[in-house]
């Protein structure tokens, strides 16, 4: 696989939790993670998977609607089947953060999530 395929394979998939395409089902969110995956949010506090996946559950559990756009993807190969994918994300045409995703490629060509990061850019004007 070409690192522009890898790309292009990858920006499917981002941001991560957000692509329906995926699922929205625990079940779901356990077949991209990686059992090793954890995050770290915008705010700067670290969850394990099992954090993330309950999270995910309360998320999901009625309607969800949101608004986000993705520009400036870039990947680089880490290791062999390892990748780092980084682009920005910018939600409610106001919230601008940096993300970051490592991803595994396994044997049988699944993609696995290792670990992911938020850092805010930007946050939304507060209004007095």
């Amino acid at each position: 696989m070409t690192l522009e395929e890898v790309l292009d394979a990858l920006k499917e998939r981002e941001p991560i939790f957000h692509r329906e395409k995926w699922g929205r089902t625990r079940a779901d969110f356990e077949r991209q993670m990686d059992e090793d995956f954890w995050e770290v949010v915008a705010s700067g506090t670290a969850y394990t998977r099992e954090e993330i996946l309950g999270f995910l559950e309360e998320r999901y559990a009625g309607p969800y609607e949101e608004n986000w756009h993705t520009k400036d993807f870039k990947v680089q190969n880490l290791a062999k089947g390892l990748y780092l994918l980084t682009y920005v994300l910018i939600q409610n045409n106001t919230r601008i953060t940096r993300r970051s995703t490592l991803w595994r490629l396994d044997d049988e060509g699944n993609w696995r999530i290792v670990y992911h990061q938020g850092t805010v850019v930007q946050e939304p004007l507060q209004r007095t």
